[in-house]
Formats: C-alpha cells, structure tokens, sequence
C-alpha cells in the first residue's frame, strides 16, 4: 500500500488553520490478460478466423483502406488467392471447389456474399465453413451489387497475405488445376479487368468533368484485381458517388463503374480483358447457357483453343482461366483435378 498526503491549505493570509488530511489507496500490479487479443505485430497480420463482424460498410472501408507505406515486410508473408464468391444463395459446385482447393492450404482465402435471407450450412471441414461475410441485399445491374463487390474485397484485404482477388458467382468453375491458375495470376504484370470504349448510349456526361466521356467503359463484371487496385476500389468515393446518382438502368453499374473508374485511376495496371470465359454469341442481356448434353470434351477444348490474347505483352491462347456456366455435372476427367 502507499500513502499519500494531500495538504489543502486555505486562506493562509486570513490566519485560518491549514487542514491535513492523509488518504490512503491500493494499488495492485495484476493486469487481466485478454487471450483474445495477440500481442505485438501478431494482431495486425493474423487474419480472423470468424469472419462475421457489426462493422457498418462506412467503417469496413475505413479499415480496409490501410496500407503499409514500407516497403517489404518484418515477416515472411506467403502471398494468396483470395476467392470471392457472389451467390444468391448455396453454392452447388462447391465438391468442384473443394477438389480445386485440395493439398493447397495456406495459399488461397474464401469469402461469400450471399442473399442474406439464405443461411449457408458447411460441414466443419468444408473450405467455405464460416467463411461468410456480413452482406446485403445485392440486384442485378444497380449499384447495390458494385456495393457487395467493394464489401468482399474489404472484407479480403483486412487479411495482409491476400495479394490478388477473384471475383466468381455460384455457377463459376475453374478450368485448370490450382496451381496453373496461381501461376498464371501470380507472374502477370497486369490485373484482368475487361474495359473496352462503349460507344453506345448510355454514357453518363452528366458525370463530368470527373468522369470523361472519352474514358468510359464497358466490360465483364467478373474481375482479378492485385491488392492495390483493390485498395484502390474500396477507397473511391468520388466516382461511387458519381454512379450511384447518374448510372440507373439502363446504364448498368456492375459493368461500367469498376472498368471507368480505373481506366481512369490505374489504366496501365489493367490487361482489359477477363479471364472468365461467358458466350455472348447468343445476344441479349445474359449470356449462354448449355445443358449437360452440350458439355463434352470438344466443347471444352473449344474454349481453350478459341481464344487468342496477350499475356505479358506477348501472344498467348491461354487465356480464360474460369468459366461462367451453371455446369452441374463435370468429369475430372475433362478439367484435370
């Protein structure tokens, strides 16, 4: 124990007496340990093992939007594939994906955004066991599914080792074995965002000066972006703003807010073409579908060989790594794993 003395002294000219008083306090040096909570570095690259969290999508950007300014890491950092989903609701391929993924742990992460209406049931085993995000209600071509989009690549990049980002739906299947595709995401100079100039009409010039009619674009919602453009993704709020005010139907935000705002930001990271793979030829707001008559291994090695694009800057006819099809029934035969 310590005792301390606190004089008050009143009124010294007025010949009043000094008054004396002796407090007496405990102190004690037991600190309560929260074992929740790493000590040191540890809490900041640790990624959670629940994902479910009450951030608000304000304070979930806020967050995310930091970035190391050193260069290097106090640490050995193995890079990752962070694979996000965007269902509607289950994920019928996931035995697919759990194939995919096997015998590679420690090099991919996965995120779901899902209706939230639908609870996902894994088995604890499962890759996708709690592997779900807080999420929102998303609708095709307005803003709310570029919302959801930005709430996933949040979500992935508050774990430091995730280096590059895949966006996939419930109907999306890898077309190589895992290490093809991490080789080939790994050793690009340039993120797969498709961009291309759309001429049509549906350009916003209600949206300059700060967005250029000479720079809109058009292109897949489906993207790969490395981490600093996905920085740079959930830290926009100018051009968000921007489409969520001028970009209504028909101008549809899921295809032109993501490859604009970076052709503008970033245009010399992006390759402008997907890797996903989706059949147009069909016309109409939504590509192709095929049964499970039509998948046979001619249809597969049409994919493959029918595509010629640049990688690096050289010609190459690998170059869609996913494909966007509700395939239920695929043999391992075809894909290799």
């Amino acid at each position: 124990m310590q005792s301390m003395v606190v004089q008050l002294e009143e009124g010294k000219e007025k010949g009043i007496s000094v008054r004396t008083e002796q407090l007496t306090t405990v102190t004690s040096s037991f600190v309560p340990r929260r074992e929740e909570e790493p000590d040191g570095l540890s809490k900041w690259i640790q990624p959670h093992a629940v994902l479910m969290h009450n951030m608000s999508d304000e304070e979930l950007l806020w967050r995310a939007s930091f970035w190391p300014r050193r260069k290097g890491y106090p640490f050995k950092k193995v890079p990752k594939i962070a694979f996000m989903f965007l269902t509607r609701g289950p994920l019928p391929l996931a035995s697919l994906w759990e194939r995919f993924f096997k015998g590679h742990n420690g090099l991919y992460s996965v995120y779901i955004h899902r209706h939230p209406s639908f609870t996902a049931k894994f088995q604890t085993d499962s890759v996708f066991y709690q592997r779900q995000i807080p999420s929102q209600l998303a609708q095709w071509g307005r803003m709310t599914m570029c919302e959801a989009e930005r709430r996933l690549l949040a979500n992935a990049l508050l774990d430091i080792s995730n280096k590059w980002f895949v966006l996939v739906s419930e109907s999306c299947i890898p077309l190589f074995d895992f290490t093809t595709i991490y080789t080939y995401l790994s050793q690009s100079k340039h993120s797969f965002i498709d961009a291309f100039d759309d001429p049509g009409p549906f350009r916003q010039e209600r949206m300059e000066p700060e967005v250029p009619i000479a720079k809109w674009r058009k292109g897949s919602q489906w993207f790969e972006v490395d981490r600093d453009l996905a920085a740079t993704i959930v830290r926009d709020t100018l051009y968000h703003q921007k489409f969520r005010e001028f970009c209504r139907p028909a101008c549809y935000s899921d295809e032109h807010y993501f490859p604009t705002m970076l052709t503008i930001e970033k245009p010399t990271a992006l390759a402008n073409r997907s890797v996903m793979w989706t059949d147009w030829s069909r016309g109409g707001p939504h590509p192709a579908t095929f049964g499970e008559s039509d998948i046979t291994e001619n249809f597969f090695q049409k994919i493959f060989d029918g595509v010629n694009c640049t990688y690096n800057g050289r010609l190459t006819l690998l170059c869609v790594i996913f494909l966007q099809e509700p395939l239920l029934h695929i043999s391992p035969k075809i894909l290799g794993f």
